[in-house]
């Protein structure tokens, strides 16, 4: 599976240094003691989860034929920007300090990430839409057809 992929690999990783290199300036003007919010790294997460929102929504329109961009800015600069593990320790290390305070550090960046993602790809579908494009999944446009029947192929209703 590497070898069919190996073209891959340079533009995520481009993507991983540019991505990474924007978290590190995003903490450099949002410092985190330890003990306090570690807004830079909320930030991160939570615009992150927007923006791949919004990728998602041209990705499975009029991007979808790009073998590069999704890899590049989605895996490669999305993937260096967000920072999950460092959410996490950021979390055990406040648990030390405040539990109170890491606890809600935990709900609030997950239910946020999540609301992020989705109001990022409603965004990007009516950006798409509007622009006279489709935002079709495995050849189905879910605005046409929300319910599709089952495929047999794929050992449903057999």
């Amino acid at each position: 599976m590497l070898r069919e992929h190996r073209d891959l690999l340079a533009p995520i990783a481009a993507g991983g240094a540019l991505g990474s290199l924007a978290r590190w300036g995003l903490t450099t003007v949002l410092p985190h003691g330890g003990q306090s919010w570690p807004w830079a790294t909320f930030l991160a997460n939570v615009s992150g989860c927007l923006l791949l929102g919004v990728l998602m929504a041209f990705v499975l329109g009029p991007w979808s034929q790009t073998r590069y961009l999704r890899p590049f800015l989605g895996v490669g600069v999305l993937g260096g920007y967000t920072t999950f593990s460092a959410y996490e320790l950021e979390a055990y290390v406040l648990d030390g300090h405040a539990p109170a305070l890491a606890m809600l550090y935990v709900l609030a960046s997950v239910i946020s990430g999540i609301g992020a993602a989705w109001i990022g790809l409603t965004l990007g579908r009516v950006v798409v839409l509007e622009s006279g494009q489709e935002v079709v999944v495995d050849g189905i446009d879910p605005d046409l057809d929300p319910d599709p029947a089952p495929n047999p192929g794929r050992g449903e209703d057999r």
